[in-house]
């Protein structure tokens, strides 16, 4: 198994437990290439919900540019939702499964 597979197995267990979703293996395997060397970074890999800065990035790299959302105040709604599903107290919030949650609540599956 390789050190993406690893990673892909543990952020779908991380998804069924924390967020009480089921994973579609498919589309979390594409955010999480999507990601890129990121994943393999111990800081990059990971999202602080409550830094201001980190969320904006999200919305600008991500939302924005990546799947190809308007800005506006929804996004930011979209994000602490997000948040919220995951967990404000859960500390470690990964990257991907960050994404593969904003992905699914604006239904943005096509982009990948």
């Amino acid at each position: 198994m390789s050190k993406r597979d690893e990673l892909i197995a543990k952020y779908a267990a991380d998804l069924k437990e924390k967020c009480s979703v089921t994973a579609d293996m498919d589309l979390l395997t594409k955010v999480t290439i999507g990601c890129g060397p990121s994943i393999y970074n111990a800081d990059s890999s990971t999202v602080s919900g409550s830094n201001e800065s980190e969320l904006q990035t999200i919305k600008s790299n991500f939302l924005i540019k990546k799947l190809g959302l308007k800005d506006g105040p929804d996004l930011d709604k979209g994000i602490e939702a997000v948040i919220e599903k995951y967990g404000k107290s859960n500390r470690n919030k990964y990257r991907v499964v960050v994404y593969y949650l904003l992905v699914k609540h604006f239904k943005k599956e096509s982009v990948y």
